[in-house]
């Protein structure tokens, strides 16, 4: 009894204190449960004053955005009334820039000494310091463009439309490649009803705007495993003779018009072939019977930014522009007769019009271009001069 009476003892002491822990813990635990509703209810009650805050700043910041777009679209607006009034005054000053160009041409800035041989009795004492000595012959040089008009609209962006140096019938070549030629008997014919034309159909493709018409004969590009130049009498509708040109690459001779390898085109003197090289313009004197290459030429014009060329009295005129459509100027000129030079000959402009040229064919005897530009037919008319004595 006396071994066992302190135990029992110590088991009636910890059933006394055990309602004290339990009360203990469980108050505990309600002062911490307490405490994090309180921590909560302060983040609850700062985040709504945040969102408050964020949205009044919102408020304001799209009032202030809707403020900002009005005034960017009056200024917008205002820019807008300021850029079409400087487009018309920009037209204006075009007008008359071309006019003043068509009545006042620039001349070659090459004096008459520098181009005369040494001869005795050949300069009179009267004679002008700067006066120009004509040449006779098939010696001209394209002074200046006249005048521009615009025909008509017909088929695709790019093609080639020319006339006959024999007959008064133009031909159309709509497209960069085809086997159908359209014929009208006048230009009028073509301006007035488009649907009167007789077609025409070749042996093979034409690839290109490097076709041309000469002496009753259809020349045009064909491209295969080779390039050929192929020549279609009108007369009695047949192909009368092919030659490979001798090019070593397909470079296009033209930059701005990638789709032509060859440029074909006539003057006075007969047939020439443009083609281009890595860099430059080479030109190709063909024979017009036998479509032989009589000699060829580097002409030292680059191909870059070059939209078209055209070939008068044996010299050539190479039109430039940019990829952004501009004013087609003529900034390179190359003479196989070492008469003319690009820094005697004049900078000559184009009149604006819509875009790039495609294709200029020059017709000997009326002295006019027949050239495509973004699907119109436009006539320009030159003003030429005698060259100088070499």
């Amino acid at each position: 009894m006396r071994v066992f009476c302190p135990l029992f003892i110590l088991l009636l002491f910890n059933a006394r204190l055990a309602p004290s822990w339990a009360q203990y813990h469980y108050q505990s635990l309600m002062n911490y449960l307490e405490n994090r509703m309180l921590a909560m209810e302060e983040r609850i009650s700062l985040w709504h004053e945040q969102s408050n805050r964020y949205n009044s700043e919102l408020k304001e910041f799209r009032q202030q955005a809707t403020d900002l777009l009005e005034r960017l679209g009056k200024d917008h607006l205002k820019l807008q009334l300021d850029l079409d009034g400087a487009g018309v005054r920009v037209e204006r000053v075009e007008r008359e820039m071309d006019y003043i160009e068509t009545q006042n041409p620039p001349k070659p800035c090459t004096k008459a000494e520098d181009k005369m041989t040494e001869q005795e009795g050949i300069v009179k004492p009267n004679r002008k310091e700067e006066e120009l000595i004509p040449v006779t012959g098939c010696a001209d040089i394209v002074s200046s463009i006249r005048a521009m008009k615009i025909l008509k609209r017909i088929g695709n962006p790019k093609g080639v439309w020319t006339r006959d140096t024999v007959t008064a019938k133009v031909y159309i070549f709509s497209g960069t490649e085809g086997d159908t030629v359209n014929e009208f008997s006048l230009v009028s014919a073509l301006s007035s009803s488009p649907s009167s034309s007789r077609s025409i159909s070749l042996p093979t493709f034409w690839n290109g705007t490097g076709n041309t018409v000469h002496n009753n004969h259809i020349y045009y590009v064909s491209e295969g495993s080779e390039v050929q130049i192929m020549k279609f009498d009108l007369r009695n509708g047949s192909l009368v003779d092919r030659a490979v040109f001798p090019v070593d690459d397909r470079s296009p001779v033209y930059t701005l018009n990638p789709e032509t390898v060859v440029d074909l085109v006539a003057d006075e003197e007969g047939l020439w072939a443009l083609y281009g090289s890595k860099d430059n313009i080479n030109l190709a004197k063909m024979d017009a019977d036998t479509l032989d290459t009589e000699q060829m030429w580097d002409t030292g014009c680059p191909r870059e930014n070059a939209e078209s060329a055209f070939v008068v009295c044996g010299t050539v005129y190479v039109v430039y522009n940019t990829r952004p459509p501009s004013r087609s100027r003529i900034q390179c000129v190359f003479d196989v007769n070492d008469m003319v030079t690009s820094g005697e000959a004049p900078l000559l402009y184009f009149p604006r019009r819509y875009g790039a040229h495609s294709s200029l064919k020059y017709n000997t005897k009326e002295k006019q271009l027949y050239a495509w530009d973004d699907g119109y037919q436009i006539l320009y008319k030159l003003t030429l001069k005698p060259k100088l004595w070499v």
